[in-house]
């Protein structure tokens, strides 16, 4: 039996792809194709993925909603995964409110969940494009916020099979990283305590981000958001705009003239293009500053 009849045989098959182009699955309109792209909307469906892959030594790569991510020309081989799983649960106490939430949903969506229950706390992350699985595995985090401050514990699997919990502190939160990034895992549902709040508060507070991100991020060109990670005592964007670079290209990639931080893709650019700017931006960073400055956008797959 073939690949894609025994794929077939566990997960449905309008959410298994071949040879599907990850320039439809990444916020850059970026990437080269995947040799199998397959959707998981359950842990079953997910332990028998694993066998198959066992089985064929197929390698897996796992994505969230692609927005912060880089896919290279070449593409992807094996089967990349997307956690489609989204449901959640609401627990209140006196003290707090607690809502165990499964990684596949999005960060916007889960915001105005809370928004619609007038729970608090959750308002930076309501403009943050990605999962929260994206979110835990680079401690998401704006306008002073980070997942870091409202976790409490979160499930995953390991690759054979076996679901574990892990504890806050296990977590290892570190500015835009996790032990996630470190382990070969999927996480499956995380659990966030928070606060009763007001819905206008909320709300205001929501529109407030929305609107800040709106003037100052180059929302409308593709992109995956800030390039590279903030150093410590030092902010990246600022030395990329005075090292003159705002407006700078390769091919269709460009140092966005509203934000330094960002690269976007002006409509035809490559991974290549991408990965060439990024080289340019970091050597002329460290020719004036004496500083290496390093990605914070997730490169994936082979060179064309």
């Amino acid at each position: 039996m073939d690949i894609e009849k025994e794929l077939q045989e566990v997960i449905n098959k309008k959410n298994i792809f071949k040879d599907e182009p990850m320039s439809k699955h990444t916020s850059f309109k970026i990437g080269g194709n995947a040799d199998y792209f397959i959707k998981i909307t359950s842990i079953e469906e997910l332990k028998d993925l694993f066998k198959i892959s066992k089985k064929h030594n197929m390698p897996i790569t796992l994505v969230g909603n692609g927005t912060n991510l880089l896919v290279k020309d070449g593409g992807i081989r094996g089967f990349v995964i997307k956690i489609d799983m989204n449901n959640f649960k609401i627990k209140r106490t006196t003290k707090y409110v607690e809502i165990t939430v499964e990684s596949g949903m999005t960060l916007a969506a889960l915001a105005n969940v809370a928004l619609k229950e007038e729970i608090t706390g959750l308002e930076f992350l309501s403009g943050i494009p990605g999962t929260i699985g994206g979110a835990l595995r680079m401690n998401a985090g704006a306008y002073g916020g980070e997942m870091k401050d409202i976790v409490v514990k979160t499930r995953y699997m390991t690759y054979d099979g076996k679901v574990k919990t892990m504890t806050l502190p296990e977590h290892r939160f570190e500015y835009r990283n996790s032990v996630f990034s470190k382990m070969n895992v999927i996480i499956l549902d995380t659990t966030i305590r928070l606060s009763k709040g007001n819905k206008k508060e909320i709300d205001a507070k929501m529109k407030e981000f929305a609107a800040s991100r709106k003037e100052k991020q180059p929302l409308e060109y593709p992109n995956a958001g800030s390039t590279f990670k903030r150093k410590e005592g030092v902010i990246t964007a600022q030395l990329i705009d005075q090292a003159g670079l705002k407006g700078y290209s390769v091919g269709d990639a460009e140092v966005s003239t509203k934000h330094a931080g960002f690269i976007i893709n002006k409509g035809k650019a490559t991974a290549k293009d991408v990965l060439d700017l990024v080289e340019h931006i970091k050597e002329t960073i460290r020719e004036k500053n004496n500083l290496d400055i390093e990605l914070e956008i997730i490169v994936l797959g082979e060179e064309k």
